[in-house]
C-alpha cells in the first residue's frame, strides 16, 4: 500500500472542517484522505486543547504549528544491547573516530576484543551521538565593495594543434575571477612561473579597465614561496610587483577552497566551455579564444547566482572603482643569491660583475632589471653595475687592490709612474723597456725592475739604470748582473771579494795521537 504525505495545506483544511462540524468520514472523503488518518489529526488538536464548539475561529496559525508538531513527534523506544554495548565504549569509538579510522575499521577492532555490534548500529549511533558524517555548517562570505577583491587559480588546460613534428602541447590557464560581478578573464601559458604570472596579471589589468585592490591567489609557488594561514612568505619578484601597482596579495589557506569559492570550480568550466572542442595552433590562438570568450560568451551570459550578466554587472559597479591600470609595461626583475668568486666577481644572467674586495667568498643579493644590477648584503645597497648581456662583464677599477689592478687592466701608465718614482733614470727604463708596439707584454720586465729596487735600493738601481740607458742596454737580467757584481759605471774595478774565514775543525786531533808522527823533509834527507 502506497504511503501519501499530508500537506500542511491540507492538514490545516482537516481542521478547519472538523471545527466547522463536519463529520469525519465526509472530511475523509472530500480531501481524499482515510478516515483513520483524518481522527489521528483530531485526537492530536483536541490534546492541544482545541475543540469543536470553539468554531473555526479559533484555528490560529500558532495552534496550527503546535498540532503539526505534536503529529511530527518522534516515536520513543528503547534502544537494544547493542546500542547500550556502544554507549559503554563511547570514548574509545570516540577517540578511534577523531584519529581519522574508518568506522569499519572500528567495528573490527571492537570485535578483536569480544565486542560485537553491528555495522547498523555502530553507523546509527555515531551518526546520533558522535557527529560522525556530518561536515560543519559554513558561512557565505559577503562579496565586499566593489573592485575590492579579485580570485585567481591556476589549471591545466588542453592541448594544441600537432606542430610541423607531429606533437601537440599541452597549455595551462591563469584564471581571474572579480568577486563582486563574476566577471572573468583567463591567460593561457605554458609555465607557471613568478613570470608568467606577472604577464597575466598585466594582460588582466588591461582587460578590467584598472588594478583591483586585492589579489587571492591559491598557494601557487609562483607566487607564495611559503604558504602559512597567518604569515605567508610572498614570492619577492611578485611582491614587488604588487607594490610597483599597489595591490595586495591575500594568499588562501592550504587546501581550503572556501576561501576562494568564487572561482574554485572555474578551472573545469573554462577547460570545457572556452577550449573543448576548439582547434588551436599556438598559444596566441589560446589567448585570442580566451578573450573572446570571457567578453562575448561568458560574459554576456547571466550569472545564476547574481542574476545579471558578469560584464555589465562589471562595468556598472566594479570598473570605475578601480584603481588607474598601469600606462608603461612592468619591467620584471631577477633576483638571485651569487657568491663572489676570488677574482672578486659575481655572476648574474650569465654576465660578470666586479665587487670590493672584502666581499670575496660571501653570498649577496642581486636584483637585475633591464638597465642596473643591484647587488644586497642583508637590506643594505653595497653595489650597483650597469646591466650586460650575457658573456659580458662591467667591471670597477676601484674595486681591486691598486697593485693588482695595473696587471689586470693592463695599465703601463701606472708601471712607468711607479718606475719614476724610484728615480728618473728608472722611470727612463721602465719606459724604454714598454716602448714597443705591444707594450702588455713587457708588464713582467718591469715588474722585475721594480723588484731590483726593492732588493738593491733606489740609489744603486738609478746609477745602473744610468750606465745602462748610456751604452742602450735594455736587458732587465744583465741589469741584475751589474748589481750583482757591484759595477755602476764603466770601467769602474770591481768590489773587493770578502775575505773568506775558515772555521776551525771542531773535532781535529793532536799529532801525538797518530802511531808514526809525520817528519820533515829536512830530517829524512840527514838520516838517508
Amino acid at each position: 500500500m502506497a504511503y501519501r504525505e499530508v500537506t500542511m495545506v491540507e492538514s490545516k483544511e482537516v481542521l478547519r472542517l472538523w471545527l466547522g462540524g463536519a463529520a469525519k468520514k465526509r472530511i475523509a472523503r472530500q480531501l481524499g484522505l482515510d478516515p483513520k488518518t483524518v481522527r489521528r489529526y483530531i485526537k492530536a488538536a483536541e490534546g492541544c486543547g482545541l475543540r469543536r464548539e470553539h468554531g473555526d475561529g479559533a484555528l490560529t496559525e500558532e495552534k496550527l504549528a503546535e498540532v503539526l508538531v505534536a503529529l511530527r513527534a518522534p516515536l520513543e523506544r528503547e534502544h537494544g544491547p547493542s546500542w547500550a554495548r556502544c554507549e559503554e565504549h563511547r570514548a574509545r569509538i570516540k577517540t578511534l573516530l577523531e584519529d581519522k579510522v574508518k568506522l569499519s575499521k572500528v567495528r573490527r577492532l571492537l570485535e578483536r576484543t569480544g565486542i560485537e555490534v553491528p555495522y547498523p548500529t555502530l553507523h546509527r549511533f555515531a551518526v546520533a551521538e558522535l557527529g560522525f558524517g556530518r561536515s560543519a555548517t559554513t558561512i557565505a562570505v559577503l562579496d565586499g565593495e566593489p573592485g575590492q577583491e579579485l580570485q585567481l587559480d591556476t589549471g591545466w588546460m588542453t592541448l594544441l594543434e600537432s606542430d610541423l613534428f607531429g606533437k601537440r602541447r599541452r597549455f595551462r590557464a591563469w584564471i581571474f575571477t572579480a568577486v563582486r560581478s563574476r566577471h572573468r578573464f583567463v591567460w593561457p601559458c605554458f609555465r607557471e612561473t613568478t613570470q608568467t604570472g606577472i604577464e597575466a596579471c598585466e594582460a588582466a589589468w588591461e582587460y578590467f579597465g584598472g588594478v583591483f585592490r586585492v589579489l587571492l591567489p591559491d598557494n601557487t609557488k609562483a607566487i607564495v614561496n611559503r604558504a602559512d594561514a597567518l604569515d605567508p612568505v610572498i614570492n619577492v619578484t611578485f611582491l614587488e610587483y604588487a607594490q610597483a601597482r599597489g595591490f595586495v596579495v591575500d594568499p588562501t589557506r592550504v587546501r581550503r577552497p572556501r576561501d576562494k569559492a568564487r572561482v574554485e570550480r572555474a578551472v573545469q568550466t573554462v577547460r570545457d566551455d572556452c577550449f573543448g572542442g576548439e582547434s588551436l595552433q599556438t598559444i596566441d590562438d589560446a589567448r585570442r579564444r580566451a578573450r573572446h570568450w570571457s567578453e562575448h560568451e561568458y560574459g554576456v551570459r547571466r550569472h545564476t547566482r547574481t542574476q545579471r550578466m558578469p560584464l555589465e554587472h562589471f562595468t556598472a559597479e566594479e570598473k570605475p572603482q578601480l584603481l588607474p591600470a598601469p600606462t608603461a609595461p612592468y619591467d620584471v626583475p631577477l633576483w638571485c643569491e651569487p657568491k663572489i668568486a676570488r677574482d672578486q666577481y659575481a655572476q648574474v644572467a650569465k654576465a660578470l660583475y666586479s665587487l670590493p674586495t672584502r666581499y670575496v667568498g660571501k653570498t649577496l643579493r642581486a636584483r637585475a632589471d633591464r638597465i642596473t644590477v643591484r647587488f644586497y648584503e642583508g637590506g643594505v645597497l653595497i653595489k650597483s653595475h650597469v646591466r650586460q648581456p650575457p658573456g659580458h662583464q662591467a667591471t670597477d677599477v676601484s674595486d681591486f687592490p691598486q697593485h693588482k689592478t695595473a696587471y689586470a687592466l693592463r695599465d703601463v701608465a701606472f708601471l712607468e709612474r711607479q718606475a719614476a718614482s724610484h728615480g728618473e733614470a728608472v722611470g727612463r727604463f721602465a719606459k724604454a723597456l714598454l716602448d714597443c708596439p705591444l707594450p702588455w707584454t713587457r708588464m713582467r720586465r718591469v715588474y722585475a725592475l721594480l723588484g731590483l729596487a726593492k732588493k738593491y735600493g733606489d740609489a744603486r738601481v738609478q746609477e745602473a739604470c744610468l750606465t745602462a740607458l748610456a751604452v742602450d742596454m735594455l736587458d732587465v737580467k744583465r741589469l741584475e748582473r751589474m748589481l750583482k757584481l757591484g759595477r755602476s759605471t764603466p770601467g769602474a774595478p770591481p768590489l773587493a771579494a770578502p775575505t773568506t774565514v775558515i772555521p776551525l775543525a771542531r773535532y781535529l786531533r793532536p799529532a801525538q795521537q797518530y802511531a808514526l808522527p809525520l817528519l820533515s823533509s829536512g830530517t829524512n834527507s840527514e838520516e838517508t
